[in-house]
């Protein structure tokens, strides 16, 4: 049985440690997904809601697929709540079209990506440059906006402007030759 399925199983049985190590395991990616359709400032919320739906929703799970899948289904159902909430609902059906499940991952496209990522890392400028650090920050580290302005001394509207050039930067690096990209 995969593990994920042993924690779902568990979350159904009540046990919130069991949610607090699913949260562990798969917010950073949820979150990674769900920027890619929700302004950065709604994410930690999306994802508050998807765990809360996950606890409530855990003794329907049905472990016939992936458990990914199946959070990443219950993200992408509560996004969607989310924008028609605030009237946006429109701008989530191109977004969500492209983010997708996720799949098994394969360990060659996963170095591929990897060495994809390093470089596009590299474009933020050298370790310690202001966007490389926005991007540790609150993209790898997960730490709110607030927080990074305190560690670096700066104005939350600095760091937001940052994290809006360090999403630029990261997509023009990242976009395959033959859309225009970079590399």
């Amino acid at each position: 049985m995969d593990h994920d399925h042993e924690l779902i199983a568990a979350v159904a049985a009540g046990d919130d440690t069991a949610l607090r190590e699913l949260f562990a395991r798969h917010a950073p990616w949820l979150a990674a997904r769900l920027r890619a359709v929700l302004p950065a400032a709604d994410v930690e919320d999306v994802l508050q809601e998807t765990f809360l739906a996950v606890w409530q929703g855990a003794r329907s799970y049905r472990p016939e697929g992936a458990g990914a899948a199946w959070l990443w289904g219950i993200a992408r159902r509560q996004a969607a709540q989310w924008l028609r909430r605030r009237g946006r609902a429109a701008d989530l059906v191109a977004a969500l079209a492209q983010v997708g499940a996720p799949a098994v991952p394969d360990p060659a496209e996963a170095a591929l990506t990897r060495a994809e990522l390093a470089d596009a890392v590299e474009a933020l400028g050298p370790p310690g440059a202001p966007e490389r650090e926005v991007w540790r920050l609150v993209y790898v580290q997960d730490r709110p906006v607030a927080e990074v302005a305190e560690l670096m001394g700066v104005p939350a509207g600095t760091v937001k402007s940052r994290a809006h050039r360090t999403r630029r930067l990261l997509r023009a690096a990242l976009r395959p030759a033959d859309q225009g990209g970079t590399r």
